[in-house]
C-alpha cells in the first residue's frame, strides 16, 4: 500500500495500469474507491494513480488548518514520489479544486486538466461542518452521500450499495479534520487565475448537479475549455453514470492527441 510523506502528513494512493500517467482527486465525502469505473477502464491505456485526499480514505486526517495550495502540494507529492513529471489531472468536486490549484501553481505538471462538479470561487459547506461535528461521522455520512447523487439514483439497489460503500471508513474519519478541509473551500478563490491555464480543459457536470451553473461559468472564462452535461446524474456523475462519462473524458482525450497509441 503506496503513501507519500508530503506536507508532514501521509497521503494513500494506489496506482494502476502502464502508459503516460493520470491522476485522480476524488470528492467529498468520498475517497479514491469513487473512481471504481474509472481506475478500472482507463488503467488499460494509462498509469493511473488515485489518490485519498487529506482526511479521507487511508490518508492522515490532521485537525489542523489547510488550504487549497497545501492540498494541491499534497498531490504533487504523491507525482514526485511516482516520478510523474506531466499528467493528466482530474478531479472531481473538492478534488477539481485541488487538481485546478496544481495546474495553476505546477503547469508543467499538467498536459490535461479535467475538472467535474466544481466552481474556482468559494463554496459553502458551513451546513456540512455542522452536520458532521453535531451528528458525528456515523449520524451524517451517508446522508451527506445521498445529498450527491440523484435521487433516483440513489433509490436503486446498486445506488444504494455503492453509497453505502463508502461509509466502512466512517470509524477513520474525524469530524475536525473535515471541518478543517470545508474551511479551506469556503476560503479558496482561483477565478482571477483561469487566463493563466493554457492546457486542454475539460469541465463536466452531472445534469442535475447544484454546481452546474457555476462550471458552466467558470468553463466561459477558460480559454478554449470544454463543457459537457452527463445526463441522469447528479455531483457524483463518474460513479452515476461511468459510461457516459468516461466517454466524455475519452473523446477530450482523443480530440486533443493524448489518447496513447495502440
Amino acid at each position: 500500500m503506496p503513501y507519500c510523506a508530503v506536507n508532514g502528513i501521509r497521503v494513500y494512493y494506489e496506482v494502476q495500469g502502464e502508459g503516460p500517467p493520470m491522476v485522480l482527486a476524488h470528492a467529498n465525502p468520498f475517497d479514491h474507491r469513487l473512481w471504481m469505473y474509472q481506475i478500472a477502464h482507463f488503467s488499460t491505456f494509462f498509469k493511473v494513480a488515485a489518490v485519498d485526499i487529506r482526511a479521507y480514505g487511508r490518508s492522515d486526517k490532521p485537525a489542523a488548518e489547510t488550504s487549497l495550495p497545501e492540498l494541491a502540494a499534497d498531490l504533487a507529492g504523491v507525482c514526485r514520489q511516482e516520478k510523474i513529471t506531466q499528467a493528466i489531472l482530474c478531479g472531481i468536486s473538492v478534488g477539481g479544486n485541488i487538481v485546478l490549484q496544481a495546474a495553476l501553481d505546477h503547469p508543467e505538471l499538467c498536459s490535461a486538466l479535467v475538472m467535474a462538479g466544481c466552481s474556482s470561487g468559494p463554496s459553502p459547506h458551513q451546513t456540512r461542518t455542522e452536520g458532521y461535528m453535531s451528528r458525528g461521522v456515523a449520524g451524517y455520512h451517508i446522508q451527506h452521500l445521498k445529498h450527491l447523487v440523484s435521487s433516483e439514483f440513489a433509490a436503486t439497489r446498486l445506488g444504494d450499495y455503492l453509497l453505502r460503500f463508502f461509509t466502512d471508513t466512517d470509524p477513520r474519519l474525524k469530524p475536525e479534520a473535515l471541518s478543517a478541509l470545508f474551511r479551506a473551500l469556503e476560503r479558496k478563490n482561483l477565478t482571477s487565475r483561469l487566463g493563466e491555464l493554457q492546457m486542454p480543459v475539460l469541465v463536466l457536470n452531472g445534469e442535475f448537479d447544484p454546481a452546474r451553473p457555476r462550471s458552466i461559468d467558470m468553463s466561459r472564462s477558460i480559454k478554449g475549455a470544454v463543457h459537457r452535461t452527463v445526463a441522469a446524474s447528479g455531483h457524483a456523475c463518474c460513479l452515476e453514470q461511468p459510461a457516459a462519462f468516461d466517454e466524455a473524458v475519452s473523446d477530450f482525450l482523443k480530440e486533443n492527441g493524448l489518447w496513447p497509441s495502440p
